[in-house]
Protein backbone atom coordinates (compact mmCIF):
# COMPACT_ATOMS: atom_id res chain seq x y z
CA UNK A 1 0.00 0.00 0.00
CA UNK A 2 1.50 3.59 -0.76
CA UNK A 3 1.84 5.62 1.80
CA UNK A 4 2.51 9.47 1.12
CA UNK A 5 5.18 11.12 2.76
CA UNK A 6 4.57 14.37 4.83
CA UNK A 7 6.78 17.28 4.61
CA UNK A 8 7.07 16.91 8.30
CA UNK A 9 8.47 13.47 7.52
CA UNK A 10 10.35 14.07 4.78
CA UNK A 11 12.38 17.29 7.15
CA UNK A 12 12.44 15.03 10.55
CA UNK A 13 14.73 12.07 8.64
CA UNK A 14 16.84 14.58 6.70
CA UNK A 15 17.93 16.10 10.19
CA UNK A 16 18.38 13.31 11.55
CA UNK A 17 21.42 14.34 13.78
CA UNK A 18 22.29 10.65 14.91
CA UNK A 19 22.23 9.36 11.57
CA UNK A 20 24.93 12.34 10.44
CA UNK A 21 28.28 12.56 9.53
CA UNK A 22 30.57 15.22 8.37
CA UNK A 23 33.59 14.53 6.09
CA UNK A 24 36.32 16.70 5.17
CA UNK A 25 38.90 16.44 2.75
CA UNK A 26 42.42 15.66 3.65
CA UNK A 27 44.56 17.45 0.86
CA UNK A 28 43.56 19.80 -1.75
CA UNK A 29 40.90 19.69 -3.88
CA UNK A 30 42.07 18.03 -7.40
CA UNK A 31 45.48 16.65 -6.49
CA UNK A 32 47.17 13.55 -4.64
CA UNK A 33 50.07 13.09 -2.35
CA UNK A 34 50.98 10.24 -4.00
CA UNK A 35 53.11 11.23 -7.60
CA UNK A 36 53.19 9.32 -9.88
CA UNK A 37 49.96 7.55 -9.21
CA UNK A 38 48.37 10.59 -9.51
CA UNK A 39 44.91 8.99 -10.83
CA UNK A 40 44.99 6.65 -7.52
CA UNK A 41 44.38 2.90 -7.31
CA UNK A 42 40.77 0.70 -7.61
CA UNK A 43 39.65 -2.78 -8.04
CA UNK A 44 36.74 -4.39 -9.51
CA UNK A 45 35.17 -6.70 -11.84
CA UNK A 46 35.55 -9.36 -8.82
CA UNK A 47 34.83 -13.42 -9.05
CA UNK A 48 35.50 -16.20 -6.36
CA UNK A 49 38.55 -17.03 -7.35
CA UNK A 50 40.33 -13.30 -9.16
CA UNK A 51 40.23 -9.52 -9.09
CA UNK A 52 41.35 -6.84 -11.24
CA UNK A 53 43.65 -4.29 -10.13
CA UNK A 54 44.25 -1.05 -11.44
CA UNK A 55 46.40 2.22 -11.61
CA UNK A 56 48.07 4.43 -13.53
CA UNK A 57 51.56 6.15 -13.88
CA UNK A 58 52.70 9.92 -14.69
CA UNK A 59 55.81 9.50 -16.93
CA UNK A 60 57.23 10.69 -20.37
CA UNK A 61 58.54 7.15 -21.11
CA UNK A 62 56.90 5.57 -23.64
CA UNK A 63 56.99 2.36 -21.25
CA UNK A 64 57.48 1.48 -17.58
CA UNK A 65 57.82 -1.24 -15.63
CA UNK A 66 55.45 -1.15 -12.51
CA UNK A 67 55.80 -3.89 -9.34
CA UNK A 68 52.80 -4.63 -7.47
CA UNK A 69 51.47 -6.75 -4.51
CA UNK A 70 48.86 -8.16 -2.63
CA UNK A 71 48.35 -9.05 0.95
CA UNK A 72 46.28 -9.85 3.74
CA UNK A 73 46.83 -7.47 5.61
CA UNK A 74 48.09 -3.96 5.43
CA UNK A 75 51.57 -4.34 6.24
CA UNK A 76 52.14 -6.60 3.81
CA UNK A 77 53.93 -9.12 6.02
CA UNK A 78 51.84 -11.80 4.93
CA UNK A 79 52.10 -11.11 1.14
CA UNK A 80 50.13 -13.38 -1.26
CA UNK A 81 51.32 -12.35 -4.79
CA UNK A 82 53.17 -9.94 -6.38
CA UNK A 83 54.71 -9.33 -10.35
CA UNK A 84 55.47 -6.98 -12.28
CA UNK A 85 53.27 -5.28 -14.86
CA UNK A 86 54.02 -2.57 -17.93
CA UNK A 87 52.50 1.08 -18.48
CA UNK A 88 52.78 1.42 -21.83
CA UNK A 89 52.12 5.05 -24.16
CA UNK A 90 49.61 2.68 -25.82
CA UNK A 91 47.35 1.95 -23.25
CA UNK A 92 48.06 6.07 -21.87
CA UNK A 93 50.10 4.19 -19.37
CA UNK A 94 47.44 3.13 -16.97
CA UNK A 95 47.94 -0.56 -15.76
CA UNK A 96 45.33 -3.44 -15.33
CA UNK A 97 46.82 -6.85 -13.63
CA UNK A 98 44.14 -9.65 -13.50
CA UNK A 99 45.22 -11.35 -10.26
CA UNK A 100 44.39 -15.12 -10.11
CA UNK A 101 44.24 -18.19 -7.17
CA UNK A 102 42.58 -16.16 -4.61
CA UNK A 103 40.41 -17.46 -1.92
CA UNK A 104 36.93 -16.52 -2.34
CA UNK A 105 35.05 -14.36 -0.15
CA UNK A 106 38.03 -12.98 1.46
CA UNK A 107 39.59 -9.44 1.78
CA UNK A 108 42.98 -8.39 0.45
CA UNK A 109 45.30 -5.38 0.10
CA UNK A 110 47.01 -4.68 -2.84
CA UNK A 111 49.49 -1.15 -4.03
CA UNK A 112 51.79 -0.76 -6.97
CA UNK A 113 55.36 0.99 -7.06
CA UNK A 114 57.63 2.13 -9.91
CA UNK A 115 61.00 3.93 -9.13
CA UNK A 116 60.82 3.65 -5.64
CA UNK A 117 57.19 5.70 -5.86
CA UNK A 118 54.59 3.92 -4.32
CA UNK A 119 50.61 3.66 -4.99
CA UNK A 120 48.28 4.48 -2.08
CA UNK A 121 47.25 1.13 -0.43
CA UNK A 122 43.70 -0.31 -1.78
CA UNK A 123 41.50 -2.23 -0.09
CA UNK A 124 39.33 -5.17 -2.21
CA UNK A 125 37.51 -8.87 -2.15
CA UNK A 126 36.67 -11.45 -3.91
CA UNK A 127 33.29 -12.84 -4.46
CA UNK A 128 32.25 -15.59 -1.49
CA UNK A 129 31.46 -18.61 -2.61
CA UNK A 130 29.19 -21.57 0.03
CA UNK A 131 26.47 -19.74 2.52
CA UNK A 132 26.80 -16.41 3.78
CA UNK A 133 24.72 -14.66 5.57
CA UNK A 134 25.23 -10.92 4.73
CA UNK A 135 25.99 -8.98 1.46
CA UNK A 136 26.40 -5.17 1.43
CA UNK A 137 26.26 -3.46 -1.76
CA UNK A 138 26.76 0.39 -2.24
CA UNK A 139 24.45 1.03 -5.58
CA UNK A 140 26.21 4.66 -7.34
CA UNK A 141 25.36 6.46 -10.61
CA UNK A 142 25.73 9.78 -12.41
CA UNK A 143 28.37 11.08 -11.43
CA UNK A 144 28.83 14.47 -13.04
CA UNK A 145 32.27 16.45 -12.21
CA UNK A 146 30.86 19.53 -13.71
CA UNK A 147 27.89 19.93 -11.20
CA UNK A 148 29.80 19.16 -7.97
CA UNK A 149 31.90 17.69 -5.70
CA UNK A 150 31.51 13.45 -4.76
CA UNK A 151 30.79 13.63 -1.41
CA UNK A 152 28.73 10.87 -1.81
CA UNK A 153 32.06 8.37 -3.17
CA UNK A 154 33.78 9.79 0.13
CA UNK A 155 30.59 8.27 2.30
CA UNK A 156 30.77 5.10 0.04
CA UNK A 157 34.27 4.70 1.62
CA UNK A 158 33.76 5.53 4.72
CA UNK A 159 30.61 3.48 4.59
CA UNK A 160 32.12 -0.04 6.44
CA UNK A 161 28.72 -2.41 6.06
CA UNK A 162 29.64 -2.12 1.85
CA UNK A 163 31.43 -4.73 0.46
CA UNK A 164 31.38 -4.43 -3.13
CA UNK A 165 30.17 -1.09 -5.14
CA UNK A 166 27.69 -1.33 -8.23
CA UNK A 167 27.93 1.30 -10.60
CA UNK A 168 25.11 1.23 -12.83
CA UNK A 169 26.71 3.62 -15.29
CA UNK A 170 27.60 8.02 -16.17
CA UNK A 171 30.64 7.60 -14.96
CA UNK A 172 31.85 10.58 -16.27
CA UNK A 173 30.21 12.65 -18.75
CA UNK A 174 30.99 14.00 -22.04
CA UNK A 175 30.26 17.57 -22.45
CA UNK A 176 32.25 20.48 -23.04
CA UNK A 177 33.28 23.28 -20.21
CA UNK A 178 30.32 25.29 -21.85
CA UNK A 179 27.76 22.26 -21.91
CA UNK A 180 25.34 20.93 -18.92
CA UNK A 181 26.40 21.98 -15.69
CA UNK A 182 28.78 24.96 -17.12
CA UNK A 183 27.24 27.14 -14.32
CA UNK A 184 27.54 25.35 -11.59
CA UNK A 185 31.19 24.31 -12.79
CA UNK A 186 32.46 27.83 -13.29
CA UNK A 187 31.21 28.97 -9.62
CA UNK A 188 32.79 25.84 -8.01
CA UNK A 189 35.89 25.37 -9.97
CA UNK A 190 34.80 22.08 -11.35
CA UNK A 191 35.06 22.98 -15.18
CA UNK A 192 35.13 19.69 -17.62
CA UNK A 193 38.68 18.72 -19.32
CA UNK A 194 39.63 19.04 -22.19
CA UNK A 195 37.15 22.71 -22.84
CA UNK A 196 35.35 20.84 -26.11
CA UNK A 197 33.14 17.99 -25.58
CA UNK A 198 34.79 14.64 -26.19
CA UNK A 199 35.13 12.98 -28.91
CA UNK A 200 38.42 11.58 -29.70
CA UNK A 201 40.80 8.54 -27.74
CA UNK A 202 42.97 11.06 -26.52
CA UNK A 203 39.63 13.47 -25.11
CA UNK A 204 38.11 10.66 -23.82
CA UNK A 205 41.24 9.76 -22.10
CA UNK A 206 42.12 13.20 -20.35
CA UNK A 207 37.93 13.50 -18.98
CA UNK A 208 38.39 9.68 -17.66
CA UNK A 209 42.00 11.17 -16.23
CA UNK A 210 39.82 14.14 -14.65
CA UNK A 211 37.27 12.01 -12.74
CA UNK A 212 40.38 10.24 -11.48
CA UNK A 213 41.81 12.83 -9.89
CA UNK A 214 39.53 13.44 -7.92
CA UNK A 215 40.06 12.75 -4.04
CA UNK A 216 36.69 11.85 -2.86
CA UNK A 217 36.50 8.92 -6.38
CA UNK A 218 40.13 7.88 -5.19
CA UNK A 219 38.70 7.48 -1.59
CA UNK A 220 36.04 5.49 -2.97
CA UNK A 221 37.71 3.03 -5.23
CA UNK A 222 40.35 2.55 -3.03
CA UNK A 223 38.24 1.43 -0.07
CA UNK A 224 35.95 -0.85 -2.48
CA UNK A 225 36.09 -3.34 -5.48
CA UNK A 226 33.53 -2.04 -8.20
CA UNK A 227 31.41 -3.61 -10.13
CA UNK A 228 30.86 -1.81 -13.07
CA UNK A 229 28.03 -1.01 -15.89
CA UNK A 230 28.01 1.53 -18.52
CA UNK A 231 25.04 4.03 -19.50
CA UNK A 232 25.11 6.44 -22.31
CA UNK A 233 27.71 9.35 -21.17
CA UNK A 234 30.60 7.27 -21.27
CA UNK A 235 30.19 7.82 -24.85
CA UNK A 236 27.21 10.17 -25.40
CA UNK A 237 24.10 11.36 -24.42
CA UNK A 238 21.45 8.23 -25.38
CA UNK A 239 23.19 6.05 -27.85
CA UNK A 240 22.30 3.07 -29.49
CA UNK A 241 23.05 0.63 -32.03
CA UNK A 242 24.10 3.48 -34.61
CA UNK A 243 24.34 6.83 -33.15
CA UNK A 244 23.30 8.95 -30.58
CA UNK A 245 21.64 11.86 -29.46
CA UNK A 246 24.14 13.68 -28.32
CA UNK A 247 26.43 12.86 -31.84
CA UNK A 248 26.00 14.57 -35.07
CA UNK A 249 28.43 13.10 -37.81
CA UNK A 250 28.56 16.11 -40.35
CA UNK A 251 30.71 17.78 -37.76
CA UNK A 252 32.13 14.80 -35.06
CA UNK A 253 32.94 11.99 -37.61
CA UNK A 254 31.31 8.61 -37.92
CA UNK A 255 29.60 7.50 -34.73
CA UNK A 256 31.48 4.04 -34.95
CA UNK A 257 34.76 5.96 -34.72
CA UNK A 258 33.71 7.76 -31.57
CA UNK A 259 32.37 4.98 -29.98
CA UNK A 260 35.01 2.78 -30.23
CA UNK A 261 37.49 5.99 -28.75
CA UNK A 262 34.79 5.70 -25.78
CA UNK A 263 34.88 1.88 -25.46
CA UNK A 264 38.85 1.61 -25.63
CA UNK A 265 39.41 4.58 -23.01
CA UNK A 266 36.56 3.04 -20.50
CA UNK A 267 38.56 -0.35 -20.81
CA UNK A 268 41.87 1.11 -20.38
CA UNK A 269 40.40 3.26 -17.24
CA UNK A 270 38.39 1.41 -15.51
CA UNK A 271 39.20 -1.90 -13.41
CA UNK A 272 37.61 -4.07 -15.68
CA UNK A 273 38.68 -7.55 -17.73
CA UNK A 274 39.44 -7.40 -21.11
CA UNK A 275 36.81 -8.61 -23.75
CA UNK A 276 36.76 -12.51 -24.24
CA UNK A 277 38.01 -15.05 -26.97
CA UNK A 278 35.31 -14.18 -29.22
CA UNK A 279 33.95 -11.24 -27.38
CA UNK A 280 33.94 -7.42 -29.02
CA UNK A 281 34.12 -4.42 -26.17
CA UNK A 282 30.91 -3.76 -26.65
CA UNK A 283 29.38 -7.24 -24.94
CA UNK A 284 29.99 -5.96 -21.48
CA UNK A 285 27.90 -7.70 -18.94
CA UNK A 286 28.64 -9.80 -15.95
CA UNK A 287 26.97 -12.79 -13.86
CA UNK A 288 28.23 -12.37 -10.40
CA UNK A 289 27.40 -14.85 -8.16
CA UNK A 290 27.87 -13.96 -4.03
CA UNK A 291 27.63 -17.28 -2.58
CA UNK A 292 24.64 -19.15 -2.03
CA UNK A 293 23.04 -16.20 -1.02
CA UNK A 294 22.55 -14.15 -4.66
CA UNK A 295 22.98 -13.99 -8.21
CA UNK A 296 23.39 -10.40 -10.05
CA UNK A 297 23.38 -10.23 -13.49
CA UNK A 298 24.07 -6.64 -14.98
CA UNK A 299 23.19 -5.78 -18.46
CA UNK A 300 24.35 -3.96 -21.25
CA UNK A 301 21.18 -1.84 -23.21
CA UNK A 302 23.35 0.66 -25.43
CA UNK A 303 25.93 -0.78 -27.61
CA UNK A 304 24.76 -4.72 -28.90
CA UNK A 305 21.00 -4.05 -30.05
CA UNK A 306 19.41 -1.17 -28.73
CA UNK A 307 16.90 0.52 -31.22
CA UNK A 308 16.80 4.45 -32.06
CA UNK A 309 14.93 6.42 -28.81
CA UNK A 310 11.62 7.26 -30.32
CA UNK A 311 11.40 11.70 -30.44
CA UNK A 312 8.18 12.65 -29.21
CA UNK A 313 8.69 15.91 -31.74
CA UNK A 314 8.29 14.01 -34.95
CA UNK A 315 4.57 12.93 -33.23
CA UNK A 316 3.40 16.07 -31.88
CA UNK A 317 1.42 17.07 -34.85
CA UNK A 318 0.16 13.02 -34.67
CA UNK A 319 -1.03 13.28 -30.69
CA UNK A 320 -4.22 14.65 -31.43
CA UNK A 321 -7.27 12.33 -30.04
CA UNK A 322 -7.49 9.89 -27.61
CA UNK A 323 -7.22 6.87 -30.58
CA UNK A 324 -3.70 8.60 -31.93
CA UNK A 325 -2.25 8.22 -28.84
CA UNK A 326 -3.80 4.87 -28.27
CA UNK A 327 -2.17 3.86 -32.12
CA UNK A 328 1.47 5.76 -30.95
CA UNK A 329 1.96 3.36 -28.14
CA UNK A 330 0.97 0.29 -29.92
CA UNK A 331 2.55 0.83 -33.10
CA UNK A 332 5.32 2.83 -32.60
CA UNK A 333 6.80 2.73 -28.93
CA UNK A 334 5.24 -0.69 -29.00
CA UNK A 335 6.52 -2.29 -31.84
CA UNK A 336 7.99 -5.81 -31.34
CA UNK A 337 11.19 -4.88 -33.38
CA UNK A 338 12.62 -2.18 -31.19
CA UNK A 339 15.11 -4.07 -29.11
CA UNK A 340 17.08 -3.09 -25.60
CA UNK A 341 19.19 -6.73 -25.49
CA UNK A 342 21.05 -8.62 -27.90
CA UNK A 343 20.62 -12.55 -28.20
CA UNK A 344 24.04 -13.20 -26.47
CA UNK A 345 22.82 -10.86 -23.35
CA UNK A 346 19.61 -12.31 -23.22
CA UNK A 347 21.17 -15.83 -23.24
CA UNK A 348 23.38 -14.79 -20.12
CA UNK A 349 20.80 -13.89 -18.45
CA UNK A 350 18.70 -16.73 -18.99
CA UNK A 351 21.36 -18.93 -17.86
CA UNK A 352 22.51 -17.42 -15.02
CA UNK A 353 18.48 -16.86 -13.45
CA UNK A 354 18.06 -20.35 -13.88
CA UNK A 355 21.35 -21.26 -12.15
CA UNK A 356 20.45 -19.08 -9.23
CA UNK A 357 16.94 -20.75 -8.74
CA UNK A 358 18.72 -23.94 -9.28
CA UNK A 359 21.14 -23.41 -6.54
CA UNK A 360 18.05 -22.37 -3.46
CA UNK A 361 19.53 -18.76 -3.69
CA UNK A 362 17.56 -15.84 -1.70
CA UNK A 363 18.09 -13.27 -4.17
CA UNK A 364 18.30 -12.43 -7.91
CA UNK A 365 19.29 -8.95 -8.98
CA UNK A 366 19.57 -7.00 -11.74
CA UNK A 367 22.24 -4.39 -12.62
CA UNK A 368 20.32 -2.26 -14.89
CA UNK A 369 21.48 0.57 -16.08
CA UNK A 370 18.08 3.14 -16.40
CA UNK A 371 14.33 2.78 -14.80
CA UNK A 372 12.23 -0.41 -15.88
CA UNK A 373 9.25 0.73 -13.91
CA UNK A 374 6.22 2.19 -15.91
CA UNK A 375 6.43 6.03 -15.61
CA UNK A 376 3.25 7.23 -17.57
CA UNK A 377 3.38 10.78 -16.55
CA UNK A 378 -0.17 11.68 -14.73
CA UNK A 379 -2.16 14.21 -15.55
CA UNK A 380 0.02 16.94 -13.79
CA UNK A 381 -2.49 19.58 -14.75
CA UNK A 382 -5.95 18.41 -13.77
CA UNK A 383 -4.40 17.61 -10.67
CA UNK A 384 -3.53 20.92 -10.28
CA UNK A 385 0.17 20.20 -9.85
CA UNK A 386 0.76 22.24 -13.11
CA UNK A 387 -0.61 25.78 -14.72
CA UNK A 388 -3.66 24.51 -17.57
CA UNK A 389 -0.68 26.48 -19.62
CA UNK A 390 2.60 28.23 -19.44
CA UNK A 391 1.87 31.20 -18.13
CA UNK A 392 2.18 31.44 -14.47
CA UNK A 393 5.03 28.68 -14.36
CA UNK A 394 8.41 29.72 -13.50
CA UNK A 395 9.78 27.16 -16.01
CA UNK A 396 6.93 27.63 -18.81
CA UNK A 397 9.09 25.10 -21.20
CA UNK A 398 9.74 22.11 -18.69
CA UNK A 399 5.89 23.05 -17.64
CA UNK A 400 4.32 22.69 -21.06
CA UNK A 401 6.17 19.54 -21.79
CA UNK A 402 5.50 17.70 -18.75
CA UNK A 403 1.47 18.95 -18.74
CA UNK A 404 1.43 17.83 -22.42
CA UNK A 405 2.58 13.83 -21.76
CA UNK A 406 0.68 14.09 -18.65
CA UNK A 407 -2.22 14.69 -20.56
CA UNK A 408 -1.95 12.00 -22.60
CA UNK A 409 -0.36 9.81 -20.42
CA UNK A 410 2.93 9.16 -21.95
CA UNK A 411 6.24 8.27 -20.97
CA UNK A 412 8.35 10.42 -18.93
CA UNK A 413 11.37 9.35 -21.17
CA UNK A 414 11.47 7.46 -24.40
CA UNK A 415 15.36 6.10 -23.46
CA UNK A 416 14.42 4.93 -20.47
CA UNK A 417 12.45 0.99 -20.73
CA UNK A 418 9.32 2.72 -20.90
CA UNK A 419 10.44 3.68 -24.34
CA UNK A 420 10.30 0.34 -25.52
CA UNK A 421 8.20 -1.53 -23.68
CA UNK A 422 8.04 -4.98 -26.10
CA UNK A 423 11.45 -5.29 -25.31
CA UNK A 424 10.72 -4.42 -21.58
CA UNK A 425 7.93 -7.51 -21.94
CA UNK A 426 10.20 -10.05 -23.74
CA UNK A 427 13.37 -9.38 -20.73
CA UNK A 428 10.12 -9.97 -18.40
CA UNK A 429 9.29 -13.39 -20.19
CA UNK A 430 12.65 -14.88 -19.83
CA UNK A 431 12.44 -14.05 -16.28
CA UNK A 432 9.51 -15.39 -15.98
CA UNK A 433 10.57 -18.89 -18.72
CA UNK A 434 13.67 -19.13 -15.35
CA UNK A 435 11.34 -19.05 -12.58
CA UNK A 436 11.96 -16.07 -11.66
CA UNK A 437 9.19 -13.75 -10.40
CA UNK A 438 11.46 -11.55 -7.25
CA UNK A 439 13.47 -9.60 -8.88
CA UNK A 440 15.65 -6.93 -7.36
CA UNK A 441 16.59 -4.50 -9.86
CA UNK A 442 19.42 -2.54 -8.56
CA UNK A 443 18.98 1.32 -11.00
CA UNK A 444 20.60 4.25 -12.00
CA UNK A 445 19.94 6.94 -14.28
CA UNK A 446 16.94 9.10 -13.33
CA UNK A 447 19.32 10.96 -10.96
CA UNK A 448 16.73 10.68 -8.34
CA UNK A 449 15.82 7.60 -5.23
CA UNK A 450 12.89 5.58 -6.16
CA UNK A 451 11.01 2.96 -5.09
CA UNK A 452 9.03 0.50 -7.36
CA UNK A 453 7.23 -2.21 -7.65
CA UNK A 454 7.23 -3.79 -10.98
CA UNK A 455 4.71 -6.19 -12.94
CA UNK A 456 4.44 -7.22 -16.47
CA UNK A 457 2.12 -6.41 -18.94
CA UNK A 458 -0.66 -8.92 -17.49
CA UNK A 459 -0.16 -7.52 -13.63
CA UNK A 460 1.99 -10.56 -12.57
CA UNK A 461 4.32 -9.35 -9.73
CA UNK A 462 7.82 -9.61 -11.11
CA UNK A 463 9.35 -7.70 -8.19
CA UNK A 464 10.90 -4.50 -6.97
CA UNK A 465 12.92 -1.44 -8.27
CA UNK A 466 15.94 0.28 -6.35
CA UNK A 467 16.17 3.70 -8.01
CA UNK A 468 19.87 5.85 -6.60
CA UNK A 469 20.08 9.28 -6.89
CA UNK A 470 23.25 11.48 -8.98
CA UNK A 471 26.11 11.08 -6.78
CA UNK A 472 26.10 14.39 -8.11
CA UNK A 473 24.22 14.84 -10.98
CA UNK A 474 20.98 17.13 -10.28
CA UNK A 475 17.21 15.69 -10.10
CA UNK A 476 15.43 16.34 -13.11
CA UNK A 477 12.25 18.89 -11.74
CA UNK A 478 14.78 20.85 -9.66
CA UNK A 479 17.78 21.43 -12.39
CA UNK A 480 14.88 21.85 -15.01
CA UNK A 481 14.01 25.01 -12.68
CA UNK A 482 10.78 24.24 -11.18
CA UNK A 483 10.85 25.38 -7.57
CA UNK A 484 10.77 23.68 -4.65
CA UNK A 485 6.97 23.72 -3.82
CA UNK A 486 6.27 22.05 -7.50
CA UNK A 487 9.34 19.91 -7.26
CA UNK A 488 7.63 17.99 -3.99
CA UNK A 489 3.92 17.71 -5.60
CA UNK A 490 5.45 16.87 -8.83
CA UNK A 491 7.18 13.91 -6.68
CA UNK A 492 4.10 13.15 -5.09
CA UNK A 493 1.89 13.25 -8.25
CA UNK A 494 3.84 9.74 -9.04
CA UNK A 495 3.85 8.08 -6.11
CA UNK A 496 0.17 8.54 -5.61
CA UNK A 497 -0.90 8.47 -8.77
CA UNK A 498 1.45 5.91 -10.59
CA UNK A 499 0.76 1.91 -9.76
CA UNK A 500 4.63 0.78 -9.91
CA UNK A 501 5.82 4.08 -7.84
CA UNK A 502 5.51 3.27 -3.81
CA UNK A 503 8.42 6.86 -3.44
CA UNK A 504 10.70 9.01 -4.87
CA UNK A 505 12.85 11.96 -3.98
CA UNK A 506 14.48 14.27 -6.75
CA UNK A 507 15.48 16.53 -4.27
CA UNK A 508 18.88 15.16 -3.34
CA UNK A 509 22.46 13.48 -4.46
CA UNK A 510 23.69 10.34 -2.51
CA UNK A 511 23.50 6.20 -2.59
CA UNK A 512 21.52 3.23 -1.95
CA UNK A 513 23.03 0.71 0.71
CA UNK A 514 21.55 -2.55 -0.03
CA UNK A 515 22.06 -5.00 3.12
CA UNK A 516 21.16 -8.82 1.70
CA UNK A 517 20.43 -11.57 4.50
CA UNK A 518 18.35 -15.02 3.57
CA UNK A 519 15.31 -13.86 5.17
CA UNK A 520 15.16 -9.77 4.19
CA UNK A 521 17.12 -6.91 2.41
CA UNK A 522 17.39 -3.68 4.21
CA UNK A 523 17.85 -0.78 2.04
CA UNK A 524 19.20 2.81 3.19
CA UNK A 525 18.59 5.56 1.10
CA UNK A 526 21.45 8.06 2.08
CA UNK A 527 21.92 11.22 1.33
CA UNK A 528 24.48 13.79 1.09
CA UNK A 529 23.43 17.85 2.29
CA UNK A 530 25.71 19.61 -0.61
CA UNK A 531 27.46 18.67 -3.59
CA UNK A 532 28.58 22.48 -3.90
CA UNK A 533 31.31 21.80 -1.37
CA UNK A 534 33.41 19.49 -0.36
CA UNK A 535 32.13 19.58 3.27
CA UNK A 536 29.72 17.42 3.46
CA UNK A 537 27.01 15.34 5.90
CA UNK A 538 25.47 12.41 5.17
CA UNK A 539 22.53 10.74 6.35
CA UNK A 540 19.52 8.24 5.79
CA UNK A 541 16.63 10.08 3.82
CA UNK A 542 14.59 6.69 3.80
CA UNK A 543 14.84 3.47 4.85
CA UNK A 544 13.36 0.06 3.93
CA UNK A 545 12.86 -3.32 4.06
CA UNK A 546 12.47 -5.92 1.52
CA UNK A 547 11.18 -9.12 2.23
CA UNK A 548 10.66 -12.33 1.04
CA UNK A 549 7.81 -14.73 1.17
CA UNK A 550 6.37 -17.63 -0.72
CA UNK A 551 8.71 -16.62 -3.71
CA UNK A 552 7.66 -13.19 -4.00
CA UNK A 553 9.12 -10.21 -2.77
CA UNK A 554 7.91 -6.93 -0.98
CA UNK A 555 8.74 -3.32 0.43
CA UNK A 556 7.86 -4.44 4.25
CA UNK A 557 7.98 -0.68 5.51
CA UNK A 558 8.59 2.64 3.45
Amino acid sequence: MKKEITRRAAVSAMAAAGLAATARLTWAQGQSPNLPFAHGVASGDPDQTSIVLWTRVETQRRSLPVKWEIALDPGFETKVQSGTAQANANRDHTVKVLVTNLKPGTRYHYRFWSEGNFSPIGKTRTLPDGQIDRLGIALASCSNYAFGFFNAYDAIARDEAIDFVLHTGDYIYEYGANGWGSEVAKRIGRVHAPAHEIISLTDYRTRHAQYKRDPHSQKMHAAHPIIAVWDDHESANNPWVAGAQNHTPETEGEWHDRREASLRAYYEWMPIREPQAGQTKQDYWRTLRFGGLATMVTLETRHTARAEQINYGKYTNLLNTPEQVQAFKRDILGAPDRRMLSLAMEADLSKGLKASVENGEAWRLIGNPMPIARMLVPDLVALGVLPGNSEGSNVPGASASLGWKGKWNLPFYTDTWDGYPAARERFYNLCKEADTRDLLVLTGDSHSFWANQLFDGNGTAMGLEVGTAGISSPGDFVESGFDADIAYKLDRAFEQHLDEVLWTDNFHQGYVRIELTPEEADISYIAVDTVLKPEYRSFVLKHARVQKANGSIDFAAL
